[in-house]
């Protein structure tokens, strides 16, 4: 099983999610929060009186509206032990009050995305964690507020690394422009539009044809490995690929280390010049190399020269 990676406070991307909360905005979340609580009792009111299929969704909503609202100044003194003693207790306080709070965003970004929620939940718990333990209550702000950012950042990072088996976006302007895009398609559906690249450029402030190259990624068909690799081929695509034993963490590192290389190579060439750069060229990185006797018969020196200048490259 490959360890999870977490989010570090400048790996934030903002501009994901560029709703700013005021102390209005605190209590609308309360009120939110309080509707929660509400459906976990009407469907726990359901369960009793009629026999229903075992639903995660509704146990979880259950279970989390046993955990009161923290007020500011509770949340205050709570955030503080944790912060100056690294008090447990605490910490477990301020994440089950919050937990409501994750199911919210969560329900909004399901509702875009139709993941499964319950995975969309988890991951959001996640955020929240990790908002906990790096929340500064001297700041002035609610944890809530703070703690949003991180829940969006885990359930965005969630969706992009499972949209596709290989990843739709892999920087930080393409997953911009895969979650803004997705939203203004949805919004100018919504109002009787039929979103097209122009309009969409225009709109995200992007080139015509970033927004066409994403929605050719998006609407590429996914497909099993247990599907036919051809028409009419009796094995499995899975069957007939190229099995490695190297860790994928070390494939990702590998791949690093060989693209760093490459740049420090090109950046090697652009210093040579004359000679040196043909010999670099043609005979040090060459597919094909020249011999030192034909580099010789080139520049009209002998193979010992030529010899020469290889080794002082």
């Amino acid at each position: 099983m490959s360890s999870r990676s977490y989010i570090e406070d400048n790996e934030l991307d903002n501009s994901l999610f560029e709703e700013s909360y005021t102390e209005e905005d605190y209590e609308i979340l309360e009120e939110d929060e309080n509707q929660l609580e509400e459906l976990a009792e009407q469907k726990e009111a359901g369960e009793e009186t009629s026999l229903v299929p075992y639903d995660p969704l509704r146990r979880y909503l259950l279970e989390i509206s046993k955990y009161p609202l923290l007020s500011k100044e509770e949340e205050q003194n709570l955030a503080l032990a944790y912060k100056e003693k690294k008090d447990p207790r605490a910490a477990y306080l301020l994440v089950v009050s919050n937990l409501r709070l994750v199911v919210k965003i969560a329900m909004e970004y399901q509702k875009t995305w139709r993941t499964d929620l319950m995975d969309l939940i988890q991951e959001g718990n996640i955020g929240l964690v990790q908002a906990v333990k790096k929340f500064d209550p001297l700041k002035g702000i609610r944890l809530s507020y703070y703690a949003s950012f991180w829940i969006k950042a885990y359930i965005l990072k969630y969706i992009l690394d499972n949209w596709r088996l290989v990843k739709i976006g892999t920087t930080q302007a393409q997953r911009r422009l895969f979650f803004n895009l997705q939203k203004e398609k949805a919004r100018l559906t919504s109002l009787g539009y039929i979103p097209d690249p122009r309009h969409l450029a225009e709109v995200l402030e992007v080139r015509e044809k970033d927004i066409v190259e994403m929605n050719e990624r998006l609407a590429l068909p996914e497909k099993s490995l247990d599907a036919p690799a051809v028409d009419d081929y009796r094995y499995p695509i899975k069957e007939i690929l190229a099995v490695s034993d190297i860790p994928i963490d070390q494939k990702l590192s590998d791949e690093e280390a060989k693209e760093l290389f490459q740049k420090k190579l090109e950046e090697f060439h652009e210093t040579l010049t004359g000679k040196e750069r043909y010999i670099f060229e043609n005979r040090m990185i060459a597919e094909h190399p020249k011999t030192l006797q034909e580099i010789g018969e080139i520049y009209g020196i002998t193979r010992e020269r030529a010899r020469q200048i290889e080794a002082k490259v």
